[in-house]
Formats: structure tokens, C-alpha cells, sequence
């Protein structure tokens, strides 16, 4: 018996509309992978007006950085966090756990800080005072000093391995070694007494905490100014990410007159233009640039404001008898709109950098009235739970407690303790206490009253502690217990 024939599809109907096809095809010319191959970038050194400020941040942000831990105030270190005494030294003050709030408000200021910076002049944070920057800067001039210049440290990391090539990459990577090591040396000095670690060090008894830290700070150091570089504040650095928010057509950034520069080209030696702009297309803006851009392409997010185009563009343009600024400190409507220096300074107070500078104002003044009546004492209080209430001699009711008094002042002091909030309330015992300076201290405090003087319940006694000197004074809330 044989099969019946298929039906026929139904046609489709004319009002359909032809279904489209995307063809997929290979693209032409070579392929690109996924991961670019990192190219070293060799920073041609120079000299200019942005040249001796970044050296200058370094000079400084170093000195203290390095220096700091070596100075004393009375008898400590000036500026130490002592975790395992959970106390911190910042000059004159001794702030405890409980004062966390005066960090958040400083990282707050700082954060802020930050922002109004970038509202105002782009990432001068990032070009100067940032710790890449400034040891990157630092590891680049040992490798200059040892290597030679841009076109020498090509040549030799070009060239094949020979005794000089050997001696110099060794000496230099020893030099950062050294410089690495001390930095993670100082670096556990802020929180570990730096004498005292010296010593230990000397002695080969340095803790395995204080080890480990030195370590890996002096081997981030080592990896990041020596190796990474320019790749951290690319790639891994989240400002570069987030700046383009507090970015406006305001902001002071580093950038490239293209009305006055183009068409560039290079030229004889008379100078003649021939219809040429004022840039000789030398690249020097290129060479000496930390992070390897072009900065004639415009704003990018690697661009660290640090200027050095700006020397090297001088530089040039002094040798051509050319006006200086073709490369310089301005902003987007100030090139666009050609205005003067004068009109690009009057758009600086424009309403967010008015705003950054009234909050910024606000939280550091808040902050410093803060400081000043600060109460140079903390008081805790701690029920004793292995006996809440009890009826001593004399029909007395007696409840213990455990006060533990932080002394926050430099000499030692002499407190006395007093509680109050219940008719006939004494202190039995533990009515003064002695603390050392910038110590803290526990106390036994002994509550009595007389039987039947209060309902039975829970009720709120309040102790003062007072310095002996009538200086500090905290009182604190507890509850004393009556029984039925």
C-alpha cells in the first residue's frame, strides 16, 4: 500500500514581510586578541615649571612620610597607632576606639577634598601627591641614574645579555629593593614604636605580624613603582573610572590648542609654515607623558594632570620662536570660546565648586570644635554579673559594678568617683582611682543603700566622674537592681 503524498506548505501571504538575515562574516585584515601585550613605556626625563613642582611634592611628601615616625612629643612617638593598645597618638592627642568618629570625619574631609580638587583642576591629586606617582617618579630617576637615558635604556633592554646589561639591571633592581624595604620598614613604624622595631630588627626579633607587613608593603612598593606602573592608575586605580562625574567644561585639565596647532608637521630649518600649525609633530609631549598617551587626541581618563607635556611643549616652542601654551592648563569652553586667562579664573567658583567648598567648610570647622571640647575622658560602666544585688552588713543593699576609666591626656590624673539618682545612694567603695597617662584602667565601684529606700525594680543611677583637678567630668547611666 503506498504512502499518501505530503501535503504542500500553505504559501506565506503577501502582506508578510520577508524575515531579515544578519550575514556573519569573517572581518578582513589581521585579527586582534582579546589581551594587548603590555609595551613598556621608557618617560623621557625634563625640565620645566611642573617638573620642579612634582619633584618638590616628593621632597615632601617624603620627608614626612619617612620622617614622621623619628619625631617625639614629650615622651611617645609623635604619630603612632598602637593596635594592641588600642590607642592612637596624633601629636597632642590620644584618641581610643571610642573616638572612631574623628576618623570617619577625616576620611570624609579628605574624600571631599578629593572632590573639590577635581572640580576644579582635574587629578592634581594623581599627578603629584599620589604614592604611585611619587615613588613611580622615584624608581624612574634610580633607573635613569643607572641605566641612562630614554634612548640608552632602549637600547640596552633592546640589546643582548652582556656583562653591562647584567651589572646595571642588577644594581638597579637592588637600589629599589632597598628603597622598597625601607618603605615597608617605616611603614609598620606608624603602628609598631619605630625605636623599638629597630632594635628588634637588629636583634632578629621582630614579630611575625611586623615581618609579614614590612614584606608586603616593601613588595607592593617594589611591584607597582618598578613593574606596573602606569598600568595601576590605568587598569586598576577606580579615580581613573569615576573622575569623568565630577568633570564639567569647566575644569582645569591639561590640553592641546588644536585650533592653533593643526594641521601639524615638521618643517626645514627657516621655520616656514607652509600652511602648518605651531606643532612640529616632535612627540616629545608623547615621550615624556607617564602613561604613554598622546595628549593632542584629546582628554582621556589616563591622562594623571601632572603637566609634563606642558614643559615639553615650552620647551619646543621657545626653540621655534613660537608662543608658549600650545599645550597648557585650560578648559573646554576656554579653548572653545578662546577666552583669556582671566575669564577661565572667574568659571571656577561655579555652583559645584561652591557647593564642594560650603560642605568641606562646614565638616572641617565641625570637625575642629569637635577637638577643642573634646572631654579628655572616657568612662564605661559594667555590671558585675556574678551578683547583680545583694544585702551586705548594716541592712544595706549593695549592687557591684566595674568602671573601666581611660585617662585621654598626656600626665596622670586622679579621678573621683560619685553616683547620684536614688535618695541616700553612696559609694561604699572605689570612690577614687589613679590613671597613668594615656592609660586605661579598671575599677571595682561598690553602690549601697539602705533596705526599703526604693520599690523593688530597676532603677537609673547615674556616676559621675570628675578629675581631680576640676578639669574633665563624664557622667554615665546604670541601673541599679532592687530585689523583691
Amino acid at each position: 500500500m503506498s504512502a499518501s503524498p505530503r501535503p504542500a506548505p500553505a504559501p506565506a501571504p503577501a502582506s508578510a514581510t520577508p524575515r531579515k538575515v544578519i550575514p556573519i562574516a569573517p572581518a578582513a585584515g589581521e585579527s586582534v586578541g582579546l589581551y594587548e601585550a603590555h609595551k613598556k613605556i621608557y618617560a623621557r626625563s625634563i625640565q620645566g615649571v611642573f617638573a620642579r613642582w612634582r619633584w618638590a611634592m616628593v621632597f615632601i611628601t617624603q620627608i614626612v612620610f619617612y620622617g614622621l615616625p623619628w619625631l617625639d612629643w614629650g615622651e611617645r612617638q609623635m604619630v603612632l597607632f598602637d593596635l594592641a593598645a588600642r590607642r592612637f597618638y596624633i601629636f597632642g592627642l590620644v584618641l581610643y576606639p571610642q573616638d572612631l568618629i574623628y576618623l570617619t570625619g577625616l576620611l570624609v574631609v579628605s574624600a571631599l577634598s578629593l572632590f573639590l580638587f577635581t572640580a576644579v583642576a582635574g587629578r592634581l591629586w594623581c599627578g603629584y601627591a599620589c604614592p604611585q606617582t611619587v615613588y613611580t617618579e622615584i624608581f624612574m630617576w634610580v633607573e635613569e641614574k643607572i641605566e641612562g637615558a630614554r634612548s640608552a635604556r632602549i637600547r640596552l633592554d633592546k640589546g643582548t645579555l652582556s656583562m653591562e646589561k647584567g651589572v646595571k639591571k642588577t644594581f638597579k633592581h637592588v637600589v629599589w629593593l632597598g628603597i622598597a624595604m625601607w618603605t615597608g620598614f617605616t611603614f609598620v613604624g606608624y603602628f609598631t614604636p619605630i625605636r623599638e622595631l629597630g632594635m628588634a630588627f637588629l636583634q632578629t626579633q621582630m614579630g611575625s605580624w611586623e615581618v609579614f607587613w614590612a614584606f608586603f608593603y616593601g613588595f607592593a612598593t617594589y611591584g607597582n613603582a618598578g613593574f606596573m606602573r602606569e598600568q595601576v592608575c590605568k587598569y586598576m586605580c577606580p579615580y581613573a573610572r569615576f573622575q569623568s562625574a565630577m568633570f564639567d567644561r569647566d575644569t582645569l585639565i591639561v590640553s592641546y590648542d588644536a585650533a592653533r596647532g593643526e594641521p601639524r608637521g615638521a618643517r626645514g630649518k627657516q621655520h616656514e609654515r607652509n600652511g602648518l600649525g605651531d606643532c612640529i609633530d616632535c612627540t616629545l609631549c608623547v615621550q615624556v607623558c607617564p602613561t604613554g598617551i598622546d595628549i593632542r587626541d584629546g582628554l582621556q581618563y589616563e591622562c594623571i594632570g601632572c603637566g609634563l607635556c606642558v614643559d615639553a611643549c615650552n620647551t619646543v616652542m621657545d626653540k621655534m620662536d613660537y608662543p608658549r601654551g600650545l599645550i597648557r592648563y585650560a578648559t573646554q569652553n576656554g579653548l572653545a570660546a578662546r577666552w583669556s586667562a582671566r575669564q577661565v579664573a572667574a568659571r571656577v567658583f561655579r555652583p559645584r565648586v561652591l557647593v564642594y567648598t560650603g560642605v568641606l567648610a562646614a565638616l572641617c570647622i565641625g570637625l575642629l570644635a569637635s577637638l577643642v571640647v573634646r572631654t579628655p575622658l572616657k568612662v564605661d560602666v559594667v555590671r558585675d554579673r556574678a551578683s547583680l544585688a545583694r544585702i551586705v552588713e548594716g541592712g544595706m543593699l549593695e549592687n557591684v559594678y566595674r568602671l573601666q576609666i581611660m585617662n585621654a591626656t598626656e600626665r596622670p590624673q586622679r579621678y573621683a568617683i560619685a553616683a547620684s539618682g536614688l535618695e541616700g545612694l553612696t559609694v561604699a567603695a572605689g570612690d577614687s582611682v589613679e590613671v597613668q597617662p594615656a592609660e586605661s584602667r579598671w575599677v571595682a565601684v561598690r553602690l549601697q543603700l539602705p533596705y526599703g529606700a526604693a520599690p523593688s525594680g530597676s532603677h537609673p543611677v547615674y556616676f559621675d566622674v570628675r578629675a581631680a583637678d576640676g578639669g574633665a567630668h563624664v557622667s554615665e547611666k546604670a541601673i541599679f537592681l532592687v530585689p523583691r
